[in-house]
């Protein structure tokens, strides 16, 4: 008897989660408490909850304290000795870390540890538009593009070539603005960045 199921896409969630929080005074973003936990705990909750059952996260300032402080059972913890060059280094180091999963991963769901009004309802729904693995799919707010990103497995060389500095994705992306499928996610969540003082008044 053969076999002829399908088996469903292995899509990923890659949480870049590494950043210095510069303007939080060099408070690292992963450790920011949100709702009693570590802002890292929230951000691995809400790609599992949103249907990625592997989960990849990119630890970068402050990882030794990260890793005592948070409880990421499951999850596989990239260091990234080279966070402060921005987020395409870190990008970077998670997509070679999806690439060397046993698993054959068909695509990775990008998110940002500093996204806390960004939940699971947008990652199921940017999730749910992976077609095939040169898939790119972005979540879009008000008509601009946003996060979470899903990037087909395809895709990842090119977009690892262009990730420098603090571009993550974005010049890959615009060179192939015609290949990207936008999910609208305004109405169920809000793509604010906790970047400054003032913004710490989202976290609850």
């Amino acid at each position: 008897m053969t076999h002829t199921e399908h088996t469903p896409p292995l899509i990923a969630g890659l949480l870049l989660a590494a950043g210095g929080g510069r303007r939080l005074g060099g408070r690292p973003k992963a450790l920011l408490t949100h709702r009693g936990r570590p802002l890292v705990e929230h951000a691995v909750r809400v790609l599992r909850e949103g249907g990625c059952e592997v989960v990849h996260v990119v630890l970068g300032a402050s990882a030794d304290r990260v890793r005592e402080r948070s409880q990421l059972p499951g999850c596989v913890l990239v260091d990234n000795p080279e966070w402060a060059e921005g987020m395409g280094s870190s990008l970077r180091a998670g997509l070679a870390s999806l690439a060397a999963e046993a698993l054959p991963v068909d695509a990775a769901l990008v998110s940002l540890v500093d996204q806390p009004g960004i939940g699971a309802e947008a990652v199921a729904r940017v999730r749910s538009a992976y077609r095939s693995r040169d898939a790119l799919v972005a979540a879009s707010y008000g008509g601009g593009r946003g996060h979470p990103v899903l990037f087909g497995a395809d895709r990842w060389a090119g977009i690892a070539a262009g990730a420098v500095g603090d571009q993550g994705a974005r010049d890959y992306l615009k060179e192939h603005r015609d290949a990207i499928t936008l999910v609208d996610c305004s109405d169920v969540a809000e793509p604010y960045d906790i970047d400054t003082e003032a913004d710490l008044a989202h976290l609850e």
